[in-house]
């Protein structure tokens, strides 16, 4: 099952969402002309390596100058293959322009950015000594999902299901295709492989904080 469309609510055009996905895009092409090498020293220096944050655990890499706590904002824009970005970049452009509508350009960029963050809190608590690199768009988006739960429960999303030689569009309500989504999430948590948790707090983070970022209304004296 493939979402490929969420209602649209405000006709605006998703400058920040578009921007997220090219810095995603070319920063992957970036990791993709490196040397093997390379690449894996780039995961490590930019990625989310917990046991390094913590403290618990410590390596001397190239280029040491940038700060541990700032890799929970460079570790949004790399992804592993094209599979991780694509699927990532999918979500983002279809749930993501909804969101920066109601919230507007800057306040949008905050919310996500920040999502991201608490979603890499999160899974730094649930394995502190990890020297395992964790990489991707994912707990930010997961932060936005969250959020079109919130602000969207009843709104249909289009799924696009390809079974071998059967293939049909089915509108689901988001309350319970977000709903299934985190669900997943949570019976995975504790699987190797994917980082479930950031995927849980990030999701928790957005239902959580979207309210706060909501413009206020303008009240006439």
């Amino acid at each position: 099952m493939i979402p490929i469309k969420a209602e649209d609510r405000i006709p605006l055009i998703p400058y920040v969402t578009l921007g997220l996905v090219a810095a995603n895009v070319v920063i992957w092409l970036y990791q993709l002309l490196l040397p093997s090498l390379s690449e894996r020293l780039l995961v490590v220096k930019y990625g989310v390596v917990p046991a390094l944050i913590t403290g618990l655990a410590s390596i001397d890499t190239p280029a040491d100058w940038f700060p541990r706590i700032f890799t929970l904002l460079s570790f949004q824009f790399l992804h592993g293959d094209v599979f991780h970005l694509t699927g990532n970049m999918l979500y983002l452009w279809i749930f993501g322009n909804n969101i920066e509508a109601v919230l507007g350009r800057w306040r949008y960029l905050a919310f996500y950015l920040l999502g991201g963050v608490l979603a890499g809190l999160t899974h730094i608590a649930a394995g502190p000594g990890s020297m395992i690199p964790m990489i991707g768009a994912s707990g930010s988006i997961a932060a936005v999902l969250g959020a079109y739960l919130v602000l969207y429960p009843r709104s249909r999303i289009v799924l696009l299901i390809w079974l071998i030689f059967f293939v049909r569009l089915v509108p689901v309500p988001a309350v319970l295709l977000l709903g299934a989504w985190f669900f997943l999430q949570v019976i995975n948590a504790g699987g190797g492989g994917t980082a479930w948790m950031a995927h849980i707090g990030g999701f928790v983070a957005g239902m959580l904080l979207i309210r706060y970022f909501l413009p206020r209304p303008r009240v006439l004296h």
